[in-house]
């Protein structure tokens, strides 16, 4: 509301002022130029787009330093965004229908309102940048937009003292001895002008000042407040879902300053979200509301499935059947790629020997997707502590393994000059083995490496194919440890014989072995199945099935 005396005054349009970086001269010099709309600020040309970016950044802080000296925003300037036909959020065609006078689709328009805010907006390019006087509601609509500073609306005039007296105020533009002193008019920031005033006989007519509003609470005792950088309107309807906006957003602020992240608190947020941006766009017609609801029912499912690859229940006595919090080294889909991984090395290892099918195995991981990867003697020595060359000579015998020179000049390779292996199977071909992306492969790879190097392991001197047997158990096992599908209830032994390169009636003795070690718990091999939970202390390499 702004109070004017005498005549009406015509509200002036917000400021806004736009930065540009542009190529300048030969596109492959680099030289770029930064413009400016103020018609104070020249413009400047700079040899690269990073010291141009950095000085237009500047640039926005000194003209919002300069706005802020001078009072900014001013609550009666007219919405900066509404003169350019709410162009900023707003498709083309709604927008090109505001500039003929049309009347735009609902859909596509967000009406104005609100306070002045003072905004700026940056491209996800760099190359862009507006500040600018809107209205809370063009703010709040325009993606990437964020509000810097918001005016203080004009003060109301208070009641006169012969109304606090009597208890009911003096009527509208009247002193209580009955001369007119002043014209109140309300200005919004999506009109240009005030409205015209009623004349002096139909101003006889109008109603009282009412004391109070209806509700008890006037517009200035509402909460304030924001979320996903949009402000709340203070009209928003209903007013349930403005409450449930402004508690989700304090909400959000108060978990990102957690030290831990809670996934299953976050996920319960991101659906109270989803469903309240559902119905504030129901409410609007804005379609970004709409997409951001969309994006928040997908950020739920994430959360959910880190809070489930993160947690198991324990159901030993040792533990108490409490709930734990598991740093897991793979999700729930990394998971099911190594399952793939070792499905691959069973059936296209060259030999059927448990150290052949080790490297083969290690090889697969560190070459995956390009067919090439470094290693060095070191890796080879690790992974396979007897025979290392004549495993080396069987793989390259076997046309599985391509070496730059000879084995025994990759078995001395340092970490500063590896060998570069190839394994021809894996170069990049149609169909491919595997499915998964670059950064999956290196975590496979650690997983893996972490399993048959665990101290314990390494400390009794097991030998390959036990090695080999707790990674695979390690890869079927469900939530709670307990290795295999919750309805076989355990491992095929032919499967976990076949990848451990053994006969089916050795697996008992590697299973005592893992047991032996504080791998498994538990081990049993009856009814053709390899029975057992994962100990505790190595639920952080099991692989969710």
């Amino acid at each position: 509301m702004q109070a004017e005396t005498g005549t009406q005054q015509e509200r002036v349009v917000g400021r806004a002022f736009t930065v540009r970086l542009d190529p300048y001269g030969r596109l492959t010099a680099g030289t770029v130029r930064l413009s400016c709309s103020a018609a104070a600020c020249a413009d400047q040309r700079f040899p690269s787009t990073a010291e141009g970016r950095k000085e237009a950044v500047e640039h926005v802080k000194l003209h919002v330093a300069r706005i802020r000296t001078g009072g900014a925003p001013r609550a009666h300037a007219y919405c900066a965004c509404l003169a350019g036909h709410c162009a900023w959020h707003v498709t083309d065609t709604d927008a090109s229908a505001g500039r003929r006078g049309q009347e735009r689709p609902v859909a596509g328009a967000v009406r104005c309102g609100g306070a002045v805010v003072l905004t700026v907006y940056a491209d996800r390019a760099g190359r862009l940048w507006r500040l600018a006087e809107t209205c809370a509601r063009c703010a709040a609509a325009t993606p990437g937009s964020r509000v810097l500073a918001s005016a203080v609306p004009a003060a109301r005039t208070p009641p006169t003292e012969a109304a606090t007296v009597s208890g009911k105020p003096a009527p509208a533009g009247e002193h209580p001895g009955g001369t007119v002193e002043r014209k109140v008019v309300a200005a919004f920031s999506d009109r240009a002008t005030a409205p015209e005033l009623p004349s002096p006989a139909a101003a006889q007519n109008v109603p009282d000042v009412r004391a109070a509003s209806p509700a008890g609470t006037s517009r200035r005792s509402k909460r304030w407040g924001k979320i996903a950088q949009r402000i709340v309107p203070y009209d928003l309807e209903p007013e349930v879902l403005r409450t449930e906006l402004i508690e989700l957003g304090g909400a959000f602020r108060a978990h990102q300053r957690r030290t831990e992240p809670d996934h299953a608190l976050l996920a319960e947020l991101q659906e109270r979200k989803a469903r309240a941006f559902d119905l504030w766009a129901d409410v609007t017609g804005d379609t970004n509301l709409r997409q951001e609801a969309r994006r928040a029912r997908q950020a739920a499912e994430t959360s959910r499935e880190t809070h489930r690859n993160r947690t198991g229940h324990v159901t030993d006595g040792t533990s108490g059947g409490h709930e734990v919090v598991v740093e897991r080294l793979l999700t729930r889909q990394q998971a099911a790629c190594a399952r793939t991984v070792l499905d691959h090395v069973t059936a296209n290892a060259p030999h059927h020997d448990p150290q052949v099918h080790l490297t083969v195995l290690m090889l697969t991981l560190r070459t995956a997707r390009t067919g090439t990867g470094n290693v060095t003697g070191q890796d080879f020595t690790g992974w396979i502590q007897d025979d290392t060359e004549r495993v080396l000579d069987q793989l390259v015998a076997a046309d599985w393994l391509h070496l730059p020179g000879t084995v025994t000049e990759a078995l001395v390779s340092r970490p500063e000059s590896p060998t570069l292996v190839t394994v021809p199977s894996l170069l990049p071909c149609d169909p491919y083995p595997f499915t998964f992306g670059k950064s999956t492969r290196p975590k496979l790879s650690g997983w893996a490496q972490k399993a048959i190097g665990d101290r314990k392991l390494r400390k009794k001197k097991t030998d390959a194919a036990t090695r080999l047997l707790a990674l695979y158990t390690a890869a079927h096992t469900r939530s709670d440890g307990h290795l295999g599908h919750a309805k076989d209830d355990g491992i095929p032994l032919e499967a976990a014989a076949a990848f451990c390169a053994v006969p089916v009636e050795n697996v008992t003795e590697h299973a005592d072995l893992l047991v032996a070690t504080d791998w498994l718990t538990e081990a049993s091999t009856t009814d053709g199945l390899l029975r057992g939970q994962l100990a505790e202390r190595v639920w952080s390499l099991g692989g969710l099935l």
